[in-house]
């Protein structure tokens, strides 16, 4: 079995990576600002920490990041910090180091920005709208250059990804099926705006396969991102959340945000024939599963 070090170990993400890399057999690292001991507590910002936590290891899957569109818009500069400026330290401290590592990144659908043909693939023209896009751009740009110079690579540009409890409390999914159970108005912004939700478990199958693959065959991989291909507007997100809580709650309907992405939705096709992959989970049964888990609140 493999080392592997695992950034942003706490994160969504995060967590369910690192359970499914230790239920594997893998020997993982932690790297996260957040993490409770002491030996995984670490800035990415900081190379040296960096440099020691990737000598030696296998394979890194990259998750820390200013990981919120909104917070990337409050705080360019630690955007760009977090997102490029550690990356680049990330992966000259692969390239030197003895074991040459494998690096998974994970990037986003921000990428693409408004995507004027949906679904979008993979061959989309990047044009991201916001911060936070603009550092995943910046990041798959230096796994590519890291790509040509012998490491073995991928970024994999995730949609939307839902399913964990321990999310931020904020983000669409959670929110409305917090506030549907606790029979508080859904503050729905642009209820037209449409995504491709993608559960939890799926994602994070598909990464443990880029990470075989990476490990098996050593080279780079093309772009992939996991999508399941349905587009669901909020408007439709917030119903479904009322229906899986049998809430009767308000929904208040606003604008969106300028900076926020208006519709996405993407073809699967690439992750189907690179890496076997289709999500599985209905939207319906993942929010029915994530609502189980948040269980009943009170008004």
């Amino acid at each position: 079995m493999a080392r592997v070090l695992v950034t942003g170990s706490e994160g969504l993400l995060g967590r369910a990576v690192v359970r499914r890399l230790q239920g594997a057999g893998h020997e993982v690292t932690r790297l996260d600002l957040r993490a409770a001991d002491a030996a995984s507590r670490g800035d990415v910002r900081d190379a040296g920490r960096v440099g020691q936590a990737v000598e030696d290891q296998e394979g890194v899957v990259h998750l820390a990041a200013v990981s919120r569109v909104v917070w990337g818009e409050q705080s360019p500069g630690v955007c760009r910090e977090t997102n490029v400026t550690a990356l680049s330290g990330l992966l000259k401290a692969a390239a030197a180091s003895r074991a040459r590592p494998w690096v998974l990144f994970a990037s986003s659908r921000e990428v693409y920005g408004q995507a004027a043909v949906l679904p979008a693939t993979e061959d989309t023209p990047l044009a991201p709208l916001n911060v936070y896009g603009r550092t995943k751009v910046a990041g798959e740009g230096l796994l590519a250059e890291a790509g040509a110079a012998g490491l073995a690579t991928a970024s994999v540009r995730l949609s939307n990804v839902f399913g964990d409890p321990l999310d931020h409390p904020d983000r669409v999914v959670p929110a409305f099926l917090r506030a549907a159970a606790a029979g508080a108005a859904l503050r729905v912004d642009g209820p037209a705006c449409s995504f491709d939700f993608t559960y939890l478990d799926d994602v994070v199958t598909a990464l443990l396969t880029v990470t075989e693959l990476l490990a098996r065959e050593r080279r780079s991989l093309p772009p992939v991102h996991l999508v399941t291909g349905v587009p669901t507007t909020l408007g439709e997100l917030a119903a479904l959340a009322l229906r899986v809580t049998r809430s009767q709650a308000p929904i208040e309907s606003l604008s969106s945000r300028p900076f926020d992405v208006a519709r996405f939705h993407g073809d699967p096709g690439r992750a189907r024939a690179l890496l076997g992959w289709t999500a599985e989970t209905p939207l319906e049964e993942g929010l029915a599963r994530l609502a189980a888990a948040l269980g009943p609140r009170s008004p």
